[in-house]
């Protein structure tokens, strides 16, 4: 632990790098989920024609880019009721996820008690962060039945999953929004892989048939980084409670947390136009289908993993075992104890479908070969 908070967890595989680096046909790193293909060139056209912006930009995003949001959750996620004014643009998601309960201005009950911040068990590691960073109790759970009497000020879910690829169902975002709404907790949902649906297709916090049009109490985080390879442009939005979604505005603002102008612009013409989605899609559907049956081929089974980025796959052993073995391939993984607690995530490896087309096939012939 390094100010309280946990040390970066990727320098805990410098080694299982190293090895498989040394492999004699390079490596094939699926160990984080960067994109590698390129940057559409609407959003490269976008951007330079913004390029000259020497004022600062809105806090709150150009009205076209606020209109761009609201317009694309009616239309892709079937959100009714969306005001421009409910959308905020932020500088990456990770950055909202980690900084939202400081954020929110999360405080200790009347008897000192800290705040509860709730994640699942498997998740994305800047949740709990985030949790600390505020000073909060970080509580890990996958259902409400787990949390008793607990009343947390937030509570995020995450569908798709990352690591696990889980799509939760219409019915299981319907009772945590109950539960939340029951308790005062705001309820944030990371849909940040939600255009990547495989075999279940993931449905917003937003949809009408979870949350009955009424958006109160809920956040939606979206980002541009996998659906559009902007990752680099650090380009993500949130979505939901005009109430909240203004608070949030009005502390950004003091803090200078403000998504610069050209990227702004990229975010708009991206968010107009779903064709380049399309093209993504199939890229990574094409990467999966031959990943997955190669690692199945390894001795692998994979778990969950109906949507997004990830493959969530396991030999039945240490999960830093299955990552060595993976090195010596030259594949380097991320090992699920990243994710949680060894009990739940121990015994799994997270597997990218973020490489070349050419450092994929490398990676399942590896693999079928034994």
């Amino acid at each position: 632990m390094a100010g309280g908070l946990p040390d970066f967890p990727w320098d805990s595989l410098a080694d299982a790098s190293a090895r498989a680096r040394a492999h004699p046909d390079g490596i094939v790193d699926l160990s984080v989920g960067t994109p590698v293909d390129p940057t559409p060139a609407r959003a490269r056209d976008a951007l330079t024609g913004a390029a000259d912006a020497p004022g600062y930009p809105l806090t709150a995003g150009t009205p076209a880019l606020r209109r761009a949001m609201a317009g694309w959750a009616a239309r892709r996620w079937a959100v009714e009721g969306l005001a421009p004014d409910a959308c905020l643009p932020v500088i990456g998601t990770k950055e909202l996820v980690g900084w939202l309960p400081t954020l929110l201005g999360l405080a200790p009950a009347a008897d000192g008690t800290p705040p509860s911040v709730v994640f699942p068990r498997a998740a994305y590691p800047t949740y709990r962060v985030g949790a600390l960073v505020a000073g909060a109790r970080a509580v890990a759970a996958d259902h409400p039945d787990e949390l008793g009497d607990l009343r947390p000020s937030l509570v995020w879910i995450n569908s798709p999953s990352n690591p696990t690829g889980e799509v939760l169902a219409p019915q299981r975002l319907r009772e945590w929004v109950r539960w939340c709404r029951e308790r005062g907790a705001v309820l944030a949902s990371d849909e940040c892989y939600g255009e990547l649906g495989w075999e279940a297709e993931p449905v917003s916090v937003l949809h009408p048939d979870v949350c009955d049009g009424d958006h109160s109490g809920l956040l939606a985080v979206h980002s541009l980084s996998k659906r559009s390879n902007l990752a680099g442009y650090r380009a993500g939005f949130v979505l939901g409670d005009a109430a909240l979604v203004a608070a949030l505005l009005a502390v950004r603002k003091h803090l200078g947390m403000i998504v610069p102008a050209p990227v702004q612009a990229a975010m708009t013409a991206l968010l107009d136009d779903d064709s380049e989605v399309a093209l993504q899609r199939e890229r990574y559907r094409a990467r999966r289908d031959l990943l997955r049956p190669a690692l199945e081929a390894a001795g692998f089974r994979v778990d969950h993993s109906t949507a997004g980025l990830y493959l969530w796959a396991t030999r039945g052993e240490d999960c830093r075992r299955s990552v060595d073995r993976l090195a010596d391939l030259g594949i380097l993984v991320a090992p699920g104890d990243f994710y949680g607690e060894p009990e739940v995530t121990g015994q799994h490896v997270r597997v990218a479908l973020t490489a070349t087309d050419e450092r994929i096939a490398a990676a399942a012939a590896r693999l079928t070969a034994g």
